[in-house]
This record gives structure tokens, sequence and C-alpha cells, in this order.
């Protein structure tokens, strides 16, 4: 077998999700390690259950934070690919990216939740997510630029950009908000609440400038 067509076995849509849906099992795996450690060492020290969950509050809100965003940033870029009928080196290496966002999470939440607070917690940690929403973004902005690679028609490409968009102003928003007030730690990521509104405002919006058209 040639080099090329292994690549081309390899970049196929369906092989590369199965491997982003590998890489996000792992991911959501890592999470739970730091707290599958704890339990091991105040279990070592005759700690109780009700011990260990008043001393990880933290780390578990954490764990059930990135749990959540990763499944759900899982379940968008599998909607997309599930339209994708062909993958060149461009998309590929922009689901690499993306994939290095989702295995980089666990790191990042692990600093956010067992490190003394400080300015780069959510640099670090908010910077992931806004990292990982634009990846998709551009993802979604690359195939509408090659329709000949997927499925989706023009009005739900742009749909799609634009409610990535959304997601990822907001994690911006939010990032520059934790920047500005160190002392609001990962707070800002409340501003995720507007998404959906915001997202049905655009809809609504994009409807009406199609319908005066």
């Amino acid at each position: 077998m040639t080099q090329v067509t292994k690549t081309r076995e390899l970049s196929s849509p369906e092989r590369l999700q199965a491997f982003t849906d590998a890489v996000v099992a792992i991911a959501l795996t890592l999470l739970i390690l730091p707290l599958m450690e704890s339990v091991g060492e105040l279990g070592g020290h005759d700690g109780t259950t009700a011990q260990w969950l008043a001393d990880e509050r933290y780390a578990l809100l954490g764990f059930a934070l990135s749990f959540v965003l990763i499944a759900v940033f899982w379940r968008h870029h599998h909607r997309l690919f599930i339209q994708v009928r062909q993958v060149d080196s461009s998309l590929l290496w922009l689901t690499v990216l993306w994939m290095f966002t989702i295995v980089w999470m666990p790191v990042a939440t692990a600093l956010s939740t067992q490190m003394r607070a400080d300015w780069a917690q959510p640099l670090v940690y908010i910077g992931t997510l806004f990292a990982t929403s634009l990846m998709l973004v551009l993802a979604r902005v690359y195939l509408r630029s090659h329709p000949d690679l997927h499925t989706m028609d023009d009005d739900e490409a742009r749909d799609g950009i634009r409610a990535g968009s959304i997601v990822s102003g907001l994690f911006l928003a939010a990032l520059l908000l934790a920047l500005a007030i160190p002392s609001a730690g990962n707070l800002p990521l409340l501003l995720m609440l507007l998404s959906e509104p915001l997202q049905r405002l655009a809809r609504r919006r994009g409807r009406q400038r199609s319908t005066a058209r």
C-alpha cells in the first residue's frame, strides 16, 4: 500500500471522525484522574467521603464543567462531520488543531482547580475554550469555501458559521473580562448563558434578510 493511499484512508471522513471520537474519549477520561488520585491519597490517611467532597468541591465543579463543555464541543464537531464527504489536507490539519485543544483541556482544568489562583488561570482555561471554539469556526469557514467537500447548502453553512462565531465571541469576551478583573476567576464564563438567545436572534434576523430578498 502506498503512502498516498494510507494518507487518503487516514483522512477519510469516517476514519477522521473515529479518531476524533477516540481523542475526546481520552480527554474525558483524563479529566477524572486527578480526582481518582485524591481519593487514594485521602483514603490512605483514613479520610471520609464527606471530607473528600468538601476538599475537592472546586475540583469536582471544574471536572463537571469541563466534561460538559468537551461533550458539547464533540457534539457540534460530530454533527458537522456527518455532512463532510471528503477531507483534504487543510481540513485535516484544522481538525488536528481542534483535537490538540481538546487534549489540552484536562491540563487546563487541573491548573484552574489545583493551583493557587492567579491571572494566568483564566488565560489558560478560558483561552483553551476560545481556541477550541475558534478551530471549529475556522473549519466551518473553510468548508463553506470548498462546497465540494460537504453536503451542506450555503444557508446551512452560513448559519453554522454565525452560531459558532457567537460562541467564540462570548468565550473571547469572557477571557478579556477575566483578564481585566483577575478576582473574577472563571465566573465570566457565565456569559455563555447568552449563547442560545443570541443564536436565536441571529437566526431570526437571517430569516428576515432571506425573506426580504
